[in-house]
């Protein structure tokens, strides 16, 4: 039945009562447009039916029409204000509107009228998640676990959690608990095998990857994962699965159109057939473009702005108002330029704790304007900083820091993007050391294109001549640091020196931070600390030089990317 078949005779109470019950099997056997055809026969004269409202929003937010949802939704507290299951309902579909503010003042609100909700503590933890509030998302699933011990989902979404802690050791317990729940558990192990990476069990890693595939044979996420876990062969299985894949590719989701497309990349590059697997690059980082809303204008505007912003003579007299601690390493430079290896060589060293890509910088950042009761943002707010409030930045950096590593000697920050706040980060900390890694720019361009990064980080990498374009706007940042910086407030370490002779490099790289030697920083892959960053499977293995020329194979179809790197006098090769 269709909505232009839907009789126009109203239907009574009873008659209505029948229909209802259609509804109800209907849906639940998927058959969504006669559902919904019977929900709306019954509303035409029952409009304030409570279960008919909320059961109709449910099925429009399966849909995939949200705003309907909500709509219908509040039409049915409006008759039910007490009803706990539709303030859950709503939050789900604000949830799948990104207003999640409000999702967690409905799931709130169900709570209220209900605390023993599971469903409600569950979706609660999705949305603090979804904010980044990951102590209150603990919080939230540790009580829907408390509730239901075998509620499996809340279990996986802790470990989840527990991963963007940087805790993978609990976040295993939970992930094998939900597996003990429910044996086929595809998307646990997903989440497993990432976390045996990051733990360096990149064995079991890939089995998990292989079971996530086995349970969810069309989940291309799953494959993605797989493909970076292994190199490819002719006769691979899940090579032929792939191939299957593509012949159905219009039946995918977008999401799973992008993943699908960088994972038969990676695929096809480990056969050798490059103009194939560029092929599909193209089209993954195509589809992720449109996603991204990245302001290309915006972005280079920013970084012009941070080079007119930090001149010679801000600079100079600020320099001894910071806080002078030597705890900090800062690892910045471009994505794929090496410094996942240039860290992991650090935090080899007993007196070295690897900190991995923290954001208390780009906090701060973002908490300038206003710091002066105007709205003055980065970069323009720093010169009329205060040296106390300089010296407050510094502090409290240093503090966060120290909450992850009580003892240590010094610990490494290693997010590349506070290369843009280099200028910042020596006046706020001066002692601080400063390690710029750098490689081939034609590799580094590559390496970042063939990445499918998480979230909506990155989000110039997605198109050859913006990536080519950003490269240039930030080898031109760089080169501004380099004039105004004192000497040795910054190392220049190139990835392909460290590939060539390890050990000086390595000697040299530990010097600047004013440790001595230690060999341990040789066998920087047996080390046991978590790795979260896309390098987590390289730096687990002894160094090798096959990603040096790595775009060679791939030169022809580069040349978007090559015309937007090119300046006069430098050579690309």
């Amino acid at each position: 039945m269709s909505g232009e078949l839907m009789p126009q005779r109203a239907p009574g109470a009873a008659e209505a009562g029948l229909i209802f019950l259609e509804a109800i099997r209907l849906h639940g056997e998927g058959r969504l447009d006669e559902a919904a055809a019977l929900y709306s026969q019954i509303l035409q004269d029952h409009q304030t039916q409570f279960d008919c409202l909320h059961d109709l929003g449910l099925l429009r937010l399966q849909q995939g029409r949200p705003a309907d949802a909500i709509e219908l939704i509040l039409r049915a507290l409006d008759n039910k204000p007490q009803s706990f299951q539709a303030h859950n309902s709503l939050g789900v579909s604000l949830m799948a509107l990104d207003r999640t503010g409000e999702a967690i003042a409905s799931y709130q609100e169900a709570l209220l009228i209900n605390p023993d909700y599971t469903e409600a503590h569950y979706n609660l933890g999705n949305a603090f998640r979804a904010l980044g509030r990951f102590a209150e998302a603990v919080t939230s699933y540790e009580t829907a676990i408390a509730k239901k011990p075998e509620f499996a989902p809340a279990r996986n979404s802790l470990g989840i959690t527990l991963q963007a802690l940087e805790r993978p050791d609990d976040a295993l317990v939970q992930f094998e608990a939900a597996l003990s729940i429910e044996p086929d558990f595809a998307e646990a192990y997903d989440c497993m095998g990432k976390a045996l990476t990051a733990l360096g069990r990149l064995a079991d890693a890939r089995q998990a990857f292989e079971n996530a595939v086995k349970y969810a044979p069309r989940r291309t996420s799953f494959y993605h994962s797989l493909a970076l876990s292994k190199k490819f062969s002719i006769g691979d299985p899940h090579l032929a699965a792939l191939e299957l894949l593509a012949k159905d590719i219009e039946a995918l989701r977008v999401d799973d159109r992008i993943h699908f497309h960088f994972a038969f990349a990676k695929a096809l590059a480990d056969l050798g057939q490059y103009e194939r697997s560029f092929e599909h690059l193209i089209s993954g980082n195509l589809l992720k473009r449109r996603l991204t809303g990245y302001d290309e204008h915006a972005e280079l505007v920013m970084l012009e702005r941070i080079r007119s912003v930090f001149t010679p003579q801000l600079m100079r007299p600020q320099r001894s108002v910071g806080d002078r601690s030597r705890v900090p390493i800062f690892i910045l430079g471009m994505a794929r330029s090496g410094s996942t290896l240039v860290e992991q060589i650090l935090a080899s060293h007993p007196r070295v704790f690897g900190g991995g890509e923290r954001a208390a910088i780009r906090v701060a950042v973002e908490g300038l304007a206003g710091s002066q009761g105007t709205e003055t943002p980065f970069p323009e707010a720093v010169p009329s900083l205060a040296p106390e409030q300089l010296n407050h930045i510094g502090k409290h950096y240093i503090a966060e820091l120290r909450t992850i590593a009580p003892t240590a000697h010094r610990i490494t920050d290693k997010l590349p993007i506070n290369f843009r706040f280099i200028g910042l980060i020596h006046l706020a900390l001066p002692n601080a050391r400063i390690i710029h890694t750098r490689r081939n720019p034609i590799d580094t361009c590559l390496s970042n294109f063939s990445i499918l990064f998480a979230e909506n980080h990155q989000p110039h990498t997605y198109d050859l001549g913006e990536l080519g374009r950003y490269y240039r706007a930030y080898e031109q940042l760089m080169e501004h640091w380099r004039t105004v910086l004192p000497p040795n407030a910054m190392l220049e370490v190139q990835y392909e020196d460290v590939v060539g002779d390890l050990e000086n490099q390595a000697r040299r790289i530990i010097a600047y931070c004013g440790l001595e030697w230690d060999d341990a920083c040789l066998a920087f892959h047996t080390a046991s600390r978590p790795v979260w960053t896309a390098s987590a499977r390289q730096v687990r293995q002894p160094l090798y030089s096959s990603s040096v020329g790595r775009w060679r194979p791939y030169k022809d179809m580069l040349r978007p990317l090559l015309e937007a790197l090119e300046t006069p006098g430098r050579p690309l090769a």
